[in-house]
């Protein structure tokens, strides 16, 4: 899957109807400091032709939602129906499908990059940060009462983002770990589980998380979900139970599907680079080259430099 800027990431969400998209980020994105951005639901209704939905796609930035009207929300084997009032906490490590099932929506959402919280004079980095850690539940049912505390501060970040306040972006940094602490406190809603459905999404997921690691285009760029519990844990399910899903959906175990796409990946490599064999193994997750070479040899039955050799040997 292709990485995506946060721009066609805007009119992917909103089916690229909603020119008010353009005005915010031309401004936001000249200043350094990362990405920020906050934007009020129900004007963007008015403003929209289609309804705006949260397909599942390559996030690398964060996202806190007030929501108000009926929504579902759907993550690993988990769906979630909101009828009135939540509050909900996304980050890049959990993917996730969000889906309004009406026109009747208000409240507010705010996104912004792990670059954006990590210039704080705190030195906080959002990874650290216990609700946007891949174990966390994201999802908060609130009252009225709390969604209205919320609604103030994000009421504060519409205002000053249009402010010509030269320190508007530490502000409003500090409304962002605001909307946090409040998060932190709440009790999250209790999912249902769609077992009907829940085997497909959980391998759908599974395939986007391996894609989305792909292609390793420099030597630098390392592989970071490696084993099947890698996964599991990224999709908040037990690693036996995605090995059941997976086996029951592809007649494959985890770790099969995991190394067949590492193996594809480093014939790629060895095949289209002129990178040597410890960079392709120190990219692909292996901090030993003898490792790497195993493993290659165990799948494919001859040597990372043997598989080079042949192919010289066929293009000289």
């Amino acid at each position: 899957m292709e990485a995506v800027t946060i721009k066609e990431f805007y009119k992917d969400v909103f089916g690229g109807c909603c020119p008010v998209i353009d005005d915010f980020l031309d401004e936001n994105n000249s200043n350094d400091i990362g990405h920020f951005n906050v934007f009020d639901i129900k004007d963007l209704y008015k403003s929209c032709t289609a309804k705006p939905t949260m397909p599942y796609n390559r996030r690398t930035y964060y996202k806190i939602s007030l929501i108000q009207g009926k929504n579902k929300v759907e993550y690993a084997d988990k769906v979630i129906d909101i009828d009135e009032y939540a509050i909900l906490f996304a980050t890049p490590k959990i993917p996730y499908k969000y889906t309004p099932l009406d026109n009747n929506q208000s409240g507010h959402f705010c996104v912004f990059t792990k670059e954006f919280i990590t210039k704080s004079n705190s030195g906080l980095i959002v990874d650290d940060i216990p609700i946007f850690n891949s174990n966390s539940d994201f999802i908060y049912q609130i009252t009225e009462e709390q969604a209205k505390e919320f609604e103030h501060t994000f009421d504060k970040m519409h205002s000053e983002i249009g402010s010509d306040y030269t320190f508007k972006y530490d502000l409003l940094r500090n409304y962002v770990i605001e909307l946090i602490h409040y998060g932190q406190k709440l009790k999250p809603i209790v999912a249902s589980k769609n077992n009907q459905n829940a085997a497909s999404r959980i391998s759908t997921l599974f395939i986007e998380l391996i894609e989305r690691q792909f292609p390793i285009e420099s030597p630098t760029q390392i592989l970071q979900l490696r084993t099947a519990k890698d996964y599991a844990d990224m999709l908040q399910v037990h690693v036996n139970h995605l090995n059941k899903v997976l086996k029951d959906m592809t007649g494959k175990t985890t770790t099969e599907i995991i190394s067949s796409r590492i193996i594809q990946e480093a014939k790629v490599l060895l095949r289209q680079t002129s990178w040597n064999i410890s960079e392709i193994a120190y990219s692909l997750g292996f901090e030993e080259v003898a490792h790497f070479s195993n493993f290659f040899k165990k799948q494919t039955a001859t040597s990372p430099l043997n598989f080079r050799d042949k192919l010289f040997e066929i293009y000289k």
